[in-house]
């Protein structure tokens, strides 16, 4: 089973659930949902964004355009299907 289908049936399981089962659930992933990183608090991705940002405003960022982009991407999905 694919995970896009694991994540539709724990969705609609927990949605209906009993909230006994919901609060069992729970616990057994509070601690690895607590520890999830947060890229905000994060000094050096704040600064590294701010620095692409000033960069694009500046106009000195290497750009796509869209059409450009879906070359890319159509380029990178030819080279993954062709090993």
């Amino acid at each position: 089973m694919k995970t896009a289908e694991l994540r539709q049936k724990l969705h609609h399981y927990i949605e209906t659930a009993q909230e006994k089962k919901v609060k069992a659930i729970f616990a057994m992933v509070e601690e690895e949902i607590e520890e999830t990183y947060d890229h905000w608090e994060d000094k050096k991705f704040v600064a590294e964004l701010q620095k692409r940002e000033d960069a694009y405003l500046k106009g000195t960022a290497k750009t796509y355009t869209v059409q450009e982009s879906v070359a890319r991407a159509r380029q990178a999905v030819n080279k993954l299907k062709s090993k």
